[in-house]
């Protein structure tokens, strides 16, 4: 009698995705259209439960991964989480960085062929989410992009690992540097993806990509899966411990906290001024400057540099 049971679909709960199993396919759905399919803390967890689940179940053949509505894949993390929470506690990003990479795995290690149903954008975290996944079928009608230096951040999520074996190197940086969008037939050209449709086609060439995998031994898919990853496991194995680490130390400086705010707030960034801050001598590490003042009135330390009186008695602080 076999250890690892699955469950019904419908038995699991979920609230930020829809999970679906029949026909020997099981649906994963990310279903928050209303932030374009950003997905927060808690969805990440479900989204791990049902890979696993999937990957578990023998009467599941290939899994389907797509979003809610006809906007948005997926558009990565939920940037107001990442500005009222992470930006507060980067500890607590360190904590995040570990689920999103349980995340990625659970994607990569389910032994089934996993394929990406690109319904609407995939930018930043969804085009690592789709890269993650062996296949992809595309909207010609939508387009793929990273965003990480664009929003104070860095993509190593997958993209700096998996663009250059997957696009070539000149191309994965113009994708990590610029932020350009890609439109679906130049991500076909590129090997971004593996169909590019019409919409109205979208599901029936998905079904032909189900058909063929389903019409293949389970045990020798699972291990040409093994063997086709070598690449991807080895980039992504070696760099992401480093990443979740810098990423949690960069959520403590000017730039994602600039980067997010500006997102919230719908303006434009100013990298100009902060360019300009550094030129000039200032602190780009530190909001306010590093912490250098002591209040002679109060004794209080580790007041910020730009700071004219201290925040802790109020008195108009000296200079030197």
């Amino acid at each position: 009698m076999s250890k690892f049971h699955s469950m019904a679909a419908g038995d699991f709960g979920f609230k930020d995705i829809l999970y679906e199993k029949r026909d020997q396919v099981a649906r994963i759905t990310l279903n928050r259209p209303d932030v374009y399919n950003s997905y927060r803390t808690e969805t990440l967890r479900e989204l791990i439960t049902a890979f696993e689940d999937a990957s578990n179940d023998d009467a599941v053949g290939v899994i389907v991964y797509t979003g809610a509505g006809d906007k948005a894949f997926c558009t990565g993390g939920d940037v107001k989480e990442y500005a009222d929470l992470y930006t507060k506690r980067p500890r607590d990003y360190w904590k995040y960085m570990g689920l999103f990479s349980r995340y990625i795995e659970s994607i990569l290690r389910t032994g089934k062929v996993t394929i990406a149903r690109i319904n609407g954008m995939a930018v930043g975290g969804g085009n690592e989410s789709q890269l993650a996944c062996d296949l992809a079928v595309m909207a010609d009608d939508t387009y793929l992009g990273q965003v990480g230096t664009s929003v104070g951040s860095v993509a190593a999520g997958g993209a700096t690992q998996w663009l250059s074996i997957t696009v070539g190197d000149r191309r994965a940086r113009e994708m990590l540097f610029l932020n350009p969008r890609v439109p679906a037939q130049q991500a076909l050209e590129w090997g971004l993806v593996n169909r590019v449709v019409p919409r109205a086609r979208l599901d029936a060439e998905l079904q032909t990509l189900i058909n063929g995998c389903l019409e293949k031994f389970p045990e020798c898919t699972r291990y040409t899966k093994a063997q086709v990853n070598y690449w991807k496991e080895q980039s992504w194995y070696s760099t992401i411990g480093h990443a979740r680490d810098w990423l949690s130390t960069h959520f403590t400086t000017v730039e994602p906290y600039e980067g997010m705010q500006a997102f919230v707030e719908k303006r434009k960034v100013d990298f100009a001024g902060l360019r300009k801050r550094a030129a000039d001598g200032g602190s780009t590490e530190f909001l306010w400057g590093p912490y250098t003042q002591r209040c002679g009135a109060c004794g209080a330390n580790g007041i910020p540099e730009a700071f004219t009186f201290c925040g802790e008695c109020g008195v108009a602080l000296t200079s030197g």
